[in-house]
Formats: C-alpha cells, sequence, structure tokens
C-alpha cells in the first residue's frame, strides 16, 4: 500500500472502506466521486465544459468499482483541493504472477487534471507513481509526457508494446475505414461497396495480398470458456504474466464485451493435425470491416503456425483489415506477413519496486496487453 494513502484508509468511517474527501489531500476515489470525475474525464478528453456522455458515470463505476479484485487501495486515486476533485487517476486492478509469487498490479487507464488546483493535484499523485512505491502499475496509452515521468520516477517504457501491428486483407476498404475516423462519409456503403468491388480485382492482381494457408491447421469458433482453458497454460512460459482467475477473467470479458463501438468479442482456437489446440485468439471483429485482436497466444515453438493461420482464418471471415498490439515473441512470426504495417499506439509504460519484474519486463519475458491493458475500454473509444 502506498504510505501516503495509508492514514487516510485506516481512518476512513465510510462504508466498505472508502476514504472521506480531505482538502488537499489524495486519497482513494470513492463512488460519491463519479460525477465529478466524469465530468473532469469528459473536459479533459473531450473538450466539453459541462456535459457528460448519458453512461459514462454507470461505465466508470461498472470498470473502476467492479473488479473482483478492487480495494481502495488498489483502484483509483483522487486529488480533493479547495474547489473539490480537480485531478484523478483511473485505475484497474489486475493480478499477476511474477516469478511464481502473486502481485496485485494497477493498470493506469487515465490521468486528468483541471486548472491550476488540478496541475498542483497531479503533481502528487503522479509521485504516487514512482516505482519506489508501487508494486506494479503500468499504462499502454502513455503520452510522451506520461511516458517521461514514468521513466523519471525509474520505471520503464516498453518499445514493443508501444506498437500495434495492421494487416490489409482489402486494401483500399481498409484505407477508407481507417480515414474514416476524420471523415465519417467514407464508411458509407455508397463509398465501400465500389471499393469492395476495386479490392476483389485487386486481390487477383495481387496475390501476396491473401494471407498463405497454412498447411494442417485449421480454426474453429469456440467460447470464452474455451479460451480459457486453451490459453492459460499458454501463459506459464512467461514469467511474468497475467493470473486470469476464473473470477477476473470472466469479470474482463464481461466488462470487454460492453464494448460494442469494436463489434462483437469472438473467440477462436488454432489445431494441428491431430486436433490438438496450439493457438488461441480473442477478437473484436466488425464484419467487413476491422478485426481489433486483444489477445493471441500459442505453445511455444508454434507461432508462425498460430500466426499464419490467425490471418488466414480472418481474412475468409470476410474483414478488410486486423490489428492488435505487438508482442516480441510473435514479432518474427507477425513481420514476416505482407501487407503489413506497424504504428505506435501510445507508450507502454510499467512501474515497480520490484528488479526482478524490471528484469523480466527489459528481457521481454512478459505476456501483457489485451484484457491486461486497457484495449478493452470503451474510455478509448466512445462518450
Amino acid at each position: 500500500m502506498d504510505a501516503e494513502l495509508q492514514p487516510d484508509l485506516q481512518h476512513s468511517g465510510a462504508p466498505g472502506g472508502e476514504a472521506p474527501a480531505r482538502t488537499g489531500s489524495v486519497r482513494p476515489m470513492t463512488r460519491s466521486d463519479i460525477p465529478t470525475v466524469a465530468r473532469l474525464f469528459s473536459k479533459t478528453f473531450r473538450a466539453r465544459k459541462d456535459a457528460v456522455a448519458p453512461d459514462l458515470e454507470a461505465y466508470l463505476e461498472t470498470v473502476f468499482f467492479g473488479s473482483p479484485h478492487y480495494r481502495p487501495e488498489h483502484g483509483s486515486m483522487v486529488h480533493a483541493g479547495e474547489n473539490g476533485v480537480t485531478s484523478a487517476i483511473l485505475a484497474v486492478p489486475m493480478e499477476f504472477s511474477a516469478h511464481g509469487r502473486p502481485v496485485m498490479a494497477r493498470l493506469l487507464c487515465a490521468f486528468m487534471a483541471d486548472g491550476k488546483d488540478g496541475a498542483a493535484g497531479a503533481a502528487r499523485l503522479a509521485r504516487q507513481m514512482h516505482a519506489a512505491r508501487q508494486e506494479m502499475c503500468f499504462s499502454d496509452s502513455s503520452s510522451p509526457a506520461s511516458a517521461d515521468q514514468c521513466l523519471a520516477g525509474g520505471g520503464s517504457v516498453l518499445p514493443i508494446q508501444s506498437l500495434e501491428w495492421r494487416r490489409a486483407f482489402k486494401p483500399l476498404t481498409a484505407a477508407a475505414i481507417g480515414w474514416s475516423r476524420a471523415a465519417p462519409a467514407l464508411r458509407s456503403r455508397a463509398v465501400l461497396a465500389p471499393l469492395g468491388w476495386l479490392d476483389q480485382a485487386l486481390r487477383r492482381r495481387r496475390r501476396s495480398i491473401t494471407p498463405a494457408v497454412v498447411p494442417d491447421c485449421r480454426t474453429i469458433p469456440a467460447t470464452p470458456d474455451a479460451f480459457f482453458a486453451c490459453a492459460t497454460p499458454m501463459l506459464f512460459r512467461f514469467p511474468l504474466r497475467p493470473v486470469w482467475s476464473r473470477e477476473e477473467f470472466d469479470w474482463l470479458v464481461g466488462v470487454a464485451s460492453l464494448n460494442r463501438g469494436l463489434g462483437e468479442l469472438h473467440v477462436r482456437i488454432v489445431l494441428d493435425r491431430g486436433g490438438q489446440p496450439i493457438g488461441a485468439f480473442l477478437y473484436f471483429g466488425r464484419k467487413g470491416e476491422e478485426a481489433t485482436v486483444l489477445n493471441l497466444l500459442c505453445t511455444a515453438g508454434r507461432e508462425f503456425e498460430v500466426v499464419g493461420q490467425m490471418f488466414s482464418s480472418l481474412d475468409a471471415e470476410g474483414y478488410a483489415s486486423a490489428g492488435g498490439i505487438a508482442q516480441p515473441f510473435m514479432m518474427n512470426a507477425i513481420s514476416r506477413q505482407r501487407w503489413l504495417s506497424f504504428k505506435h499506439r501510445g507508450y507502454f509504460c510499467l512501474v515497480t519496486r520490484h528488479a526482478d519484474i524490471k528484469d523480466a519486463a527489459q528481457r521481454n519475458d512478459i505476456y501483457i496487453g489485451g484484457l491486461a491493458s486497457e484495449s478493452w475500454s470503451r474510455l478509448l473509444t466512445d462518450f
């Protein structure tokens, strides 16, 4: 527990251990702070002074107070100044295994401040994130300023996990969908339909657009339960990995499924010639448009087969493109694909006071991302 948070928690008289507001203090966020934090989020990230999206408050409560690991000392923090809460860090507790021992990490989702008082509070909140104070905290969408603060506080920036790969199956359609964030009309049927016909002609001329079929492998639809059973043993080769207890995994799948803006949540299992699982992937999909891969895992040594089969099956399902967070153990196999690009997605920062965790991260002996990151959150795509 952070040293400066300890007094607030010990003197809490509120139900459930929630700390009372105290002017000029850093303290755990309580449910009563949600309306203020929702306004602060909207003003900071959506340029809205007073308007708050209708279901933002309910979403904040679900995500930041609903985890089975939630405790005030493991969750979000706010700074309460003379004008109330003017700065906050939103965080979700996630359990990791570090060289066999359990570690309760914090996923940092948003760092917000408003005005002069908010800036002073933000500085105090940032000091809480220094390596000497933290079991482990991480963020996969940090700005350059936040990355600099992470490094100054003794943390690490993970360069590979800071990248996103993207593989085009229908290049013209995929390009239009990408540009539609700035020009929504490009996503209309009137635009995408003729581009689809042009893509068919382009694929006939450029055979490399179509992912190669992987001999002796096939992909089958599956349930989250099947993914859990298949993927869990595949995590064991990583000294630092999410624990994914059944309760936490089910909760994460539930909150991820709320992000309808990215499409439906799907599970696929990759089988070898003998019908044995050698890989699994979990992704959001908008049919005919994008597939956003959250988690991709495989048996050690089967990376090329699983990556190739994933792309082949997503292409066969009709997606225009697929994208996901880069992972060191998959880079060789991913990079062999044609019609592939990488882009910086935001700095992936990790802070810990434990030398063995930091060493594992710097050696890439780590599995983190997807459900074990913020990739599923509506705060990145909605509100």
